[in-house]
C-alpha cells in the first residue's frame, strides 16, 4: 500500500484539527457553556480565519506585500448583502441566500482582484504595498458614496458623489427597502451567517489554498517568489501566476466578507480600513509567513485576544501591543528553536546535522 506524502499528511491533520476544534466549541455552545459575548466572536473568527489564510498566499506563497486586503473583504460584504436582502422575496431560505451573499461577494472580490492586480502585478516591493493601500482606502470611500435600494422593479443604485442625493433619490416605490445608504453604510442587515457555515468556509479555504500550493501552479508560484530571475528563464509566466494567487487570495476574501457582513444588523466601510488590513497581516506573520495552519491558530488567538481584555480598559491595547512583542521574540529566538527541536523527536531516515 503506497505511503501518503508528509504534505498530505500535514493537510489532513490540518482539516482534522479545524474539525476537532469545530466539534469541541459546538458542543461547548450547544451545552451552554458559552456566553453571549463568546457566541459572538465565532462568525468573526472564521472570517479573519479565511482572511488570514487567503492573505497568507500572497504574502507568504507568493512573496508579495499587500497591504490593501480589507478592500476585498469590504467589496464581499457589501455585494454579499445587498444579494440577500435583494433576494429576501424570492428566496425566502436564509442559508440558501447566505451561500448566494457568499458566492456573489467571491465572484465580485475576484472581479475586482483582475481589475487591480492585471495593472499592479506589473510592480514590485514597496511600489506594490503602496498601490494595494491607496486601493483599499478607493474602495472604502466609493462604497461611502454608494445609495442602493431594491422594490418590485429590482434593484436601484446611485453614486452620492456630491454629497446631495438621499435614498428619496433612488426613486423607489413605497414598500421598497434602503440596503446601503452611503456614509451611514448598510442598515435592516438580516442575520444570516451562522458558525456553522463559517466552519464550512473555512474548510473551503484550507482546500483551496493546500491544494493549489501543492500545484503544479502552486509550485510555479513559489519558484517566482525564490527567484524571479531563475523562473522567467524556464518559461514561466511570472504575472500569470502572480495573477492566479492575488486573484484566489482575493476571492476568499470577498467570501470571508460576506460571512461578516451578514453577521450584524448593520454595517459601516470603516470596519474595513487600513487597520484591519494591518490586522490580517500581522495573523498572517505571527503564524509564519507560509505556514498555513499558523494562519490559522494566530488568527483565531489573536482575535480573541484583544476581546479577552476588555476588562482592563485604557490598559488594553498596550497590552495586546506587549502580547504581539513578546511572541515575535520567543518564535525569532534561536535558544528556543533549539529547546523546541530537543523536545521534538527527529524522524526515522532523518540526517543529523554531524
Amino acid at each position: 500500500m503506497k505511503k501518503l506524502k508528509t504534505t498530505t499528511k500535514i493537510d489532513f491533520a490540518t482539516y482534522a484539527g479545524v474539525t476537532l476544534a469545530f466539534l469541541l466549541v459546538y458542543a461547548l455552545q450547544q451545552g451552554g457553556s458559552l456566553t453571549n459575548a463568546m457566541k459572538s466572536w465565532l462568525v468573526p473568527i472564521c472570517s479573519f480565519i479565511v482572511m488570514a489564510v487567503s492573505l497568507n498566499l500572497v504574502v507568504g506563497i507568493s512573496g508579495e506585500l499587500s497591504l490593501g486586503h480589507a478592500g476585498f473583504m469590504s467589496v464581499g460584504a457589501f455585494s454579499g448583502i445587498v444579494t440577500a436582502m435583494s433576494l429576501t422575496n424570492a428566496i425566502p431560505s436564509g442559508p440558501v441566500r447566505l451561500l448566494l451573499a457568499i458566492l456573489v461577494g467571491a465572484v465580485f472580490a475576484a472581479v475586482t482582484g483582475v481589475i487591480v492586480g492585471v495593472p499592479v502585478l506589473r510592480l514590485r516591493g514597496d511600489y506594490l504595498a503602496i498601490v494595494t493601500l491607496a486601493f483599499g482606502q478607493i474602495i472604502k470611500d466609493l462604497i461611502n458614496c454608494l445609495i442602493v435600494g431594491y422594490d418590485s422593479h429590482g434593484l436601484h443604485i446611485i453614486f452620492n458623489l456630491d454629497g446631495l442625493r438621499s435614498v428619496s433619490d433612488l426613486h423607489m416605490e413605497e414598500t421598497g427597502v434602503a440596503i446601503i445608504k452611503g456614509a451611514q453604510g448598510a442598515v435592516g442587515v438580516p442575520k444570516l451567517s451562522s458558525f456553522f457555515a463559517g466552519y464550512l468556509l473555512v474548510m473551503v479555504a484550507l482546500v483551496i489554498v493546500l491544494n493549489l500550493v501543492r500545484s503544479r501552479t502552486g509550485r510555479a508560484i513559489m519558484a517566482i517568489r525564490d527567484n524571479r530571475i531563475a523562473a522567467e528563464s524556464v518559461g514561466i509566466n511570472v504575472t500569470k501566476y502572480r495573477l492566479i494567487a492575488f486573484v484566489t487570495s482575493a476571492a476568499l476574501a470577498g467570501a470571508a466578507g460576506a460571512l461578516f457582513g451578514l453577521n450584524y444588523g448593520g454595517l459601516l466601510s470603516s470596519r474595513f480600513d487600513f487597520n484591519t488590513s494591518i490586522l490580517v497581516l500581522v495573523y498572517v506573520v505571527l503564524g509564519g509567513l507560509g505556514n498555513i495552519w499558523g494562519s490559522v491558530i494566530a488568527a483565531t488567538v489573536l482575535y480573541i485576544l484583544p476581546e479577552a481584555l476588555r476588562g482592563f480598559q485604557d490598559y488594553r491595547m498596550l497590552l495586546y501591543a506587549v502580547v504581539l512583542i513578546l511572541v515575535m521574540l520567543a518564535t525569532n529566538n534561536e535558544q528556543l528553536k533549539a529547546l523546541l527541536g530537543r523536545l521534538i523527536p527527529k524522524r526515522k531516515g532523518a540526517k543529523s546535522n554531524g
